[in-house]
């Protein structure tokens, strides 16, 4: 399912004293099954522009398509339910949204208030606890007694259990240690490919940009300015810097390795693995030559 923002802009407190203006003629085409990165500063309009994409906020002026439906500024928008069924939202902090007496509860909670079967509300629950990487004898317990990783884990079980074409990441790794940071992405990242989920990771992380995403959308000051793929643009290191970015760590490394090698390596990298790659072919050029 695509989702197209022409020309969005969004206010605040509109039409009264207190009106502000977040978001200017945005347009951003998110193609089905892409993964999409939006990268910005603090302020530059990320967390509002990801509320139009199931229609929590409604756009001052332009139009949202999601699939099939249209939200038009100043035009009531209808049947806004099938659209957050399809487009699962994981706010920052997720497990602050869970209130169920029993972790399978919770989840069911989510497919049963858009009619679904408690029988197959039960069993989304059961054959997601463990996708997410819990037991299933958790669901047995209260969500509050879980550690806080764990409670992220139910609580995105919980939007996933009501099976979204389109899921929209808010900081997902926020007061995660490195390695639930890690867990949590690659989690998602299975999902992206296994269920063939539109994913749009909206992030500070310029690295987990880089080693996830295959499309990049830049957000400053309300506009979205760039778009492209994350090779090229995290190769333009000025232009970021415009933009009060810097480019992933593994990008500013690779600079300074070649400076200390006296070579450009033939490729920009975005992982590890690929820089190791790359130095491991100029170190073999160089000893074939001699």
């Amino acid at each position: 399912m695509d989702i197209k923002l022409q020309q969005v802009s969004y206010a605040y407190g509109k039409d009264t004293p207190f009106e502000k203006y977040a978001l200017f003629d945005v347009d951003l085409t998110i193609p089905h099954q892409s993964y999409q990165a939006i990268i910005g500063h603090t302020g530059s309009g990320k967390s509002t522009i990801l509320q139009h994409f199931n229609g929590l906020l409604k756009p001052s002026t332009g139009e949202v398509h999601i699939g099939d439906r249209i939200i038009e500024a100043g035009k009531k928008a209808k049947e806004l339910k099938p659209v957050r069924q399809k487009v699962g939202i994981v706010f920052q902090f997720p497990e602050h949204q869970l209130f169920e007496e029993t972790v399978l509860k919770d989840i069911m909670f989510g497919p049963m208030n858009f009619g679904v079967s408690e029988e197959e509300a039960e069993r989304r629950a059961r054959e997601l606890i463990t996708l997410v990487g819990l037991p299933e004898e958790v669901l047995e317990k209260s969500p509050f007694d879980l550690s806080g990783g764990q409670m992220r884990r139910v609580a995105i079980a919980g939007v996933l259990a009501m099976q979204p074409e389109v899921i929209v990441l808010d900081e997902p790794t926020a007061g995660l240690d490195p390695r639930g940071q890690k867990e949590i992405m690659d989690m998602f990242y299975e999902l992206h490919k296994k269920r063939g989920l539109t994913t749009i990771l909206v992030t500070h992380s310029m690295e987990d940009a880089a080693r996830y995403a295959d499309r990049i959308a830049i957000m400053h000051e309300g506009r979205c300015v760039l778009t492209g793929e994350p090779r090229e643009i995290f190769a333009d290191v000025e232009t970021l810097k415009k933009y009060r970015l810097e480019p992933p760590r593994i990008v500013r490394f690779q600079h300074r390795v070649e400076k200390l090698i006296g070579t450009t390596l033939p490729k920009g990298c975005l992982t590890e693995e690929e820089l190791a790659i790359e130095l491991a072919q100029v170190v073999n050029e160089e000893r074939d030559r001699k």
